[in-house]
């Protein structure tokens, strides 16, 4: 029978709902907000070399002004591949080809649009709280197993479960405030 490891036990807890936190910054990121990113184009895979790779590994994408991103391709072959890519996208971006070089303005966004976005973040959100919860879930679940095995007294239980609580509630507090602030930068507030 493995014994219970009370540290480690709290460290991974902790590791699983940052990754939550951050897996949402990450989605978050590939959000459209009216202003030029280069996190913007971090979902756009191209097809080159007989696979898909992320733009990320064939071009540098710069914001060299509010409201535009460039694209400096370096192989002049992928050129065709990645316009058509990032077309293909959804972004509602149209690249302005100039050599190996894709300038891409990035258009106002409508009322409409922004309020879509806006909604998209907060599913994002939703699941990255559940994602949270169940990390809390497996822990109570966790400790129960190591209090009816007696590896942990009941007393040490319901501490533990406290600091299962606290950590889920911090989890929960940063998805909030991390939404609040892209769905504040969406809709331009």
């Amino acid at each position: 029978m493995a014994e219970f490891n009370q540290a480690g036990w709290k460290a991974d807890l902790e590791r699983r709902t940052t990754g939550a936190v951050e897996a949402l910054k990450n989605d978050l990121g590939g959000l459209r907000t009216g202003r030029a990113s280069t996190t913007l184009l971090d979902p756009v895979t191209v097809e080159v070399y007989g696979s898909a790779m992320p733009l990320s590994q064939l071009a540098t994408v710069t914001v060299p002004e509010p409201r535009m991103l460039s694209v400096q391709i370096w192989d002049k072959s992928n050129v065709t591949p990645v316009e058509k890519a990032i077309r293909s996208a959804g972004l509602g971006l149209n690249p302005i080809t100039d050599g190996q070089t894709l300038r891409l303005p990035i258009p106002d966004m409508t009322e409409e649009r922004r309020k879509e976005m806006a909604k998209l973040a907060s599913s994002y959100a939703e699941k990255a709280k559940i994602a949270a919860r169940n990390v809390r879930r497996d822990g109570m679940d966790a400790l129960k197993a190591a209090e009816k095995k007696g590896q942990i007294s009941q007393d040490e239980q319901k501490r533990m479960e406290a600091e299962v609580q606290k950590i889920t509630d911090k989890a929960i507090t940063d998805i909030d405030s991390v939404t609040a602030a892209k769905e504040k930068e969406i809709l331009g507030k």
